[in-house]
Parts: structure tokens; C-alpha cells; sequence
């Protein structure tokens, strides 16, 4: 009778049960990433009004941002060894940011859900930081302080427009 393979341990310096704790966190960023990234690509589809040409390429800017933050955000929990979620449903349990509402919002009411979203991603990324600080997670310690800076400055542009 064959053996049936065994998974190899992970033995990078981080206990298991602070691996489990950030990866969960990371899941929820992932989640909250990847809902920011279809908001944001609705909205560039769908803006209209005299600030369309800023506002169509300021959410272009947006979302290629986020589409290229969910890899590394989901390889991390990969690394971590975990499977990464990543399906609509999951994200749908796991994400703190609703839906992008079904009937396209006025550009300026885009830009207030936005700014929500981008706090909301944020506050999630500053949740897990003292999981892996605690855990000398530097890996996704960086990771997390590289999205607070994203979120925080796209939340800051696009509160300007609402001045």
C-alpha cells in the first residue's frame, strides 16, 4: 500500500497559531482589496458627468493599483501556509466593505463610497499590523504598511474632490 504524502512543516520562525491569526487577517484584507478593486472598476465604467475624463482615468489609476495588490496580498497567506480565499462567495463573508450598488451612483457620491472603501481597507491592513509585529512578521509587517500608504493617500485624493 502506497503512503499517502504528508505535507511538509513550516518552520520559518513564526509559531502556527500566529501564522493561522495573520493569514486569517490577510484574508480579510485580500477580501476588502479585491471588493475595492470591483467598486472601483464599476465606477470607472460607469461615471459620467463633467468630471468623467479625472475622474474615469483617477479610478483607472485605482483600480490597476488594487488589481496588482491581490497577488502579493494572497501569496503572503501562501507563504504563511494557508490557502488563499478566492471565491465571490468568501470574499463576500470575509469582506467589511459592501457590494458596489447595482444602479450606478452619482460621480460625486463615487467618490464618497470610494473614500469609505479606501478607510475601510485600511483600517483592516492597521488590524492585522499588531498580529505580525507581535509575531516578528516583517515580511507582512512591510506588506500591510505598503497598503496603509496606498489607502491612505487614494482616500486623501479623493476626499480633495469632495472640498
Amino acid at each position: 500500500m502506497a503512503k499517502t504524502p504528508t505535507a511538509p512543516t513550516i518552520s520559518i520562525g513564526i509559531k502556527e497559531a500566529d501564522r493561522k491569526k495573520i493569514a486569517d487577517g490577510l484574508s480579510h484584507l485580500l477580501a476588502d482589496t479585491y471588493t475595492l478593486y470591483l467598486t472601483t472598476h464599476n465606477f470607472h465604467w460607469n461615471v459620467t458627468g463633467p468630471m468623467f475624463t479625472s475622474l474615469h482615468t483617477m479610478f483607472m489609476t485605482q483600480y490597476t493599483e488594487l488589481w496588482n495588490a491581490v497577488d502579493p496580498i494572497a501569496e503572503r497567506i501562501r507563504s504563511l501556509g494557508y490557502p488563499a480565499p478566492g471565491s465571490y462567495g468568501q470574499f463576500g463573508k470575509l469582506s467589511s466593505l459592501a457590494d458596489a450598488p447595482a444602479k450606478p451612483p452619482k460621480a460625486l457620491d463615487m467618490v464618497r463610497i470610494l473614500v469609505d472603501g479606501h478607510e475601510a481597507v485600511a483600517r483592516t491592513a492597521r488590524g492585522v499590523f499588531p498580529l505580525a509585529d507581535k509575531a516578528s512578521d516583517e515580511p507582512t509587517a512591510d506588506l500591510l504598511t505598503q497598503r496603509l500608504t496606498v489607502h491612505e493617500q487614494a482616500a486623501w485624493m479623493l476626499r480633495s474632490l469632495l472640498e
